[in-house]
């Protein structure tokens, strides 16, 4: 009996099932005419409505409908044709000419979603790079508006005054330079910032889009929710059906495979990868010296105090 394959909504391949498992998601109409479909001897996968006959689902069509012609997928009100001529496909990947869309989203092939740990990697990364360079910005323009404040003089009022407009500033300046980080690398062609480009995932939105800066600058904030709630926003990621946080859930986002909505589904990696490894080893090991040196220091401090 033939096995047969089938993408869902989302494009992703379920199987394999035997036909009469096919027959009753379909009278069920958790599957329609328009669903691609592929068992052992198909060079492509193919719309249910080539196969009709094959698996018995002649009476459910409608008589006036010709099911022997090619699928037609309508994306974005572009009618664009799948003809059986196209070269053959890998059983594991619906065919890409059937469902490519703007800015070279390619639909149809599966889509491997970044887990939880690759986006921890990724973030370590980014903090550190976001780190550094707005450290050196605050501390240049802290440095100017002291001199600054220490010219014009005043008293300690007035000092302190200054110091607290300094702190305001610059924590300002800090979120607007990691906002423009994260947003404008998210909406680049890369759709990457560079942690997330070092371990080989990216953020698009649900349809494999590329995200605009209006919805990348929301995104940050909505990110900064997900930390406010105890990181419980950042740690749905690894529990959710397509890996998606808090924000990605507010602002219609997917952080996935940096091969996903291309033409080689098949060059997607599904473990955490030599980079991913590497990196949470080393911030791991950092964060450990880190707890040891400050419990070292509060036991130091104790033994002083007895």
């Amino acid at each position: 009996m033939s096995q047969w394959y089938y993408a869902d909504a989302q494009r992703e391949r379920h199987g394999p099932v035997d036909a009469d498992t096919l027959r009753g998601k379909f009278r069920q109409n958790e599957l329609d005419l328009s669903t691609l479909v592929w068992r052992e001897g198909m060079q492509q996968w193919q719309a249910l409505s080539t196969v009709t006959e094959e698996l018995q689902l002649v009476e459910k069509a409608n008589p006036g409908i010709d099911l022997r012609a090619d699928y037609v997928a309508i994306e974005n009100g572009t009618a664009v044709a799948g003809t059986a001529t196209a070269e053959p496909h890998s059983p594991y990947t619906a065919p890409a000419s059937t469902t490519l869309g703007g800015d070279g989203v390619i639909h149809g092939g599966e889509v491997v979603y970044a887990g939880f740990w690759k986006r921890v990697a990724a973030y370590c990364i980014d903090s550190l790079i976001v780190g550094l360079v707005g450290g050196v910005v605050a501390m240049v323009i802290g440095m100017a508006l002291g001199l600054g404040m220490a010219g014009i003089g005043g008293g300690s009022d007035a000092m302190g005054a200054g110091f607290i407009m300094i702190q305001l500033l610059t924590n300002l300046l800090s979120i607007a330079l990691s906002a423009a980080y994260y947003a404008g690398f998210h909406a680049s062609t890369g759709k990457a910032t560079l942690g997330k480009m070092a371990v080989g995932i990216k953020v698009v939105r649900t349809d494999g889009a590329r995200i605009s800066i209006a919805r990348g600058i929301g995104r940050y904030f909505a990110a900064m929710l997900s930390g406010l709630i105890l990181c419980i926003g950042f740690v749905m990621a690894a529990f959710t059906e397509r890996k998606q946080g808090l924000h990605d859930m507010l602002c219609d986002t997917l952080v996935v495979d940096k091969w996903a909505f291309t033409e080689h589904p098949e060059w997607q990696q599904r473990g955490l990868g030599t980079v991913t490894i590497v990196i949470l080893s080393i911030f791991g090991l950092l964060l450990a010296v880190g707890i040891f040196a400050m419990l070292a220091v509060i036991g130091i401090a104790a033994s002083q105090f007895n």
